[in-house]
């Protein structure tokens, strides 16, 4: 995952959140140029931005777009025990609160603010979308956990079993499932990068960690017509993490005018950087080319805000 910064501003800072949390964010900005638009990052579950996103970051930011990340509770560089989410609405407060600070920030005012979810991130995604439906102007949901795939899911009973021990034990590492790193990333080279890092999570999921990822998902997965948003969704055929049916379900039924999906034959789950380059390549000319094509032209959200603007500089 070694990147090329050239061109590339990248800066860190700690921020507080509500529950008085240290979180962990940074940002990647195209140098001697203005963004063509603001994208947010939403990592997946045990990942984290600094490393495991930056080369999709740096690609990005080179094509002209400015990308700002947030390690969650409990994930990479934040405070917090490591891999537990106590709450996923948590999560998508944190998210939701950060990211509108920066849309709302004088430099950033007049321009589109798109959203870049993997796997969970997805979710988070699509529900930080769901608490402000008309703040956003599209989505990027790569392989969206809408739904974890079969090959991960626990039976139903050792579902319930976990469930009810969720109340007294949250925290333990006892869900069984197979190494998802071997599953979702399909270069070696990558699988070992990603054990190396030591802001990567690779415990069992925590009792109540699995609990939240199986809620939200199962919720997302009943009530995909209410994504309003334009949207592109990209999914490995061969992945066996998330649960490729839904993302097919997702584009199918969401209430979006806009709306596009791009299935890769022979991909993995972790295509923004586990794939062959080869392979990266297609994904991101799909991404960017969709981006751009958004971007240069605006919406009625971004024309009504500048013209809100220059009524009160009239005033």
């Amino acid at each position: 995952m070694a990147s090329d910064m050239e061109g590339v501003k990248y800066e860190e800072e700690f921020i507080l959140n509500s529950r008085g949390m240290k979180l962990f964010t940074c940002r990647w900005l195209p140098k001697n140029t203005t963004p063509k638009a603001l994208i947010f990052i939403c990592h997946g579950y045990a990942m984290e931005c600094s490393i495991t996103m930056n080369s999709t970051a740096i690609r990005l930011a080179k094509a002209g777009f400015a990308l700002y990340g947030i390690d969650y509770e409990g994930h990479g560089k934040s405070a917090g025990l490591e891999g537990y989410v106590k709450s996923f609405d948590n999560v998508v407060d944190d998210c939701t609160n950060h990211f509108t600070n920066i849309c709302e920030s004088k430099e950033n005012k007049g321009k589109m603010r798109y959203l870049l979810g993997e796997s969970m991130g997805g979710a988070v995604a699509l529900l930080v979308h769901r608490k402000k439906p008309e703040f956003w102007d599209g989505a990027v949901l790569v392989a969206p956990m809408c739904k974890i795939a079969d090959e991960l899911r626990p039976s139903p009973f050792v579902i319930s079993a976990l469930t009810k021990l969720c109340k007294f034990i949250p925290t333990w590492k006892i869900i069984p499932t197979n190494d998802i790193i071997d599953v979702a990333f399909k270069v070696p080279e990558i699988r070992e990068q990603i054990r190396e890092n030591p802001y990567c999570y690779k415990g069992r999921p925590r009792l109540q960690t699995g609990y939240e990822l199986l809620r939200v998902s199962s919720d997302l997965e009943q009530r995909l017509e209410e994504v309003t948003l334009p949207f592109l969704v990209l999914h490995g055929e061969d992945d066996k993490v998330t649960d490729k049916s839904v993302s097919k379900q997702l584009h199918n039924v969401a209430s979006s005018q806009d709306k596009t999906l791009k299935m890769y034959p022979n991909m993995w789950h972790g295509l923004l950087y586990g794939e062959t380059p080869d392979n990266i390549e297609i994904v991101f000319s799909d991404i960017i080319s969709w981006l751009e094509n958004r971007s240069a032209f605006g919406n009625s959200r971004l024309e009504g805000e500048l013209k809100s603007g220059n009524d009160d500089l009239s005033k």
